[in-house]
């Protein structure tokens, strides 16, 4: 079902579906993207996955709602002028906290977005919102189209033409290494 970004109760929406372990379609700050609660027991990441047609190797970008959660889960040392870029189109890929793995992460610059993630109290899956190897759909028309019978809500702000998404950096060894150069340069 898709609901105005303006809608009153569109955060209650988005929310509630999240917290069910729905799919859904949202706009980021950057382009339109399908997102999931972070939950392992409920395979939210397998759902987008299936939906996406992407390989279970690569990772999904966590949304977070401030820039200071991320050292709820890293206890990496971000740079602060690395910091300095949050919120905004920045994927900061960091050690997990006791584990031997690394997540990336990003605090977007959305308002919206971030009442959401602040509502929900919890991280949410990230990815472009099209099938995988295609390109990024930019119409808001065409994701309900393609995808409005495998997504619980898609959220409606307008078309993104020519959205440029997030430039993704590493910190290994306190080093900065970019990965892909996006919206923000360093």
């Amino acid at each position: 079902m898709m609901y105005h970004k303006s809608n009153p109760d569109s955060v209650k929406i988005c929310c509630d579906a999240l917290r069910n372990g729905d799919v859904i379609i949202i706009p980021t700050d950057t382009v339109y993207g399908f997102s999931a609660v972070v939950d392992k027991t409920m395979n939210t990441d397998e759902k987008i996955r299936k939906i996406k047609g992407r390989s279970e190797i690569k990772p999904f970008i966590q949304l977070i709602g401030n820039p200071e959660d991320i050292y709820k889960y890293t206890d990496d040392k971000i740079p602060t002028e690395v910091l300095s870029h949050w919120p905004g189109p920045l994927t900061i890929i960091v050690h997990d906290k006791n584990s031997q793995g690394t997540t990336a992460y990003r605090c977007p610059d959305d308002k919206w977005l971030c009442s959401l993630l602040n509502e929900l109290k919890n991280p949410v899956y990230s990815t472009s919102a099209n099938r995988s190897g295609q390109p990024q759909i930019e119409k808001v028309e065409q994701l309900e189209k393609e995808f409005s019978d495998e997504v619980k809500v898609i959220i409606d702000d307008g078309d993104r033409v020519g959205g440029v998404p997030s430039t993704i950096i590493s910190i290994e060894n306190n080093q900065v290494k970019v990965l892909r150069e996006g919206a923000v340069k360093l």
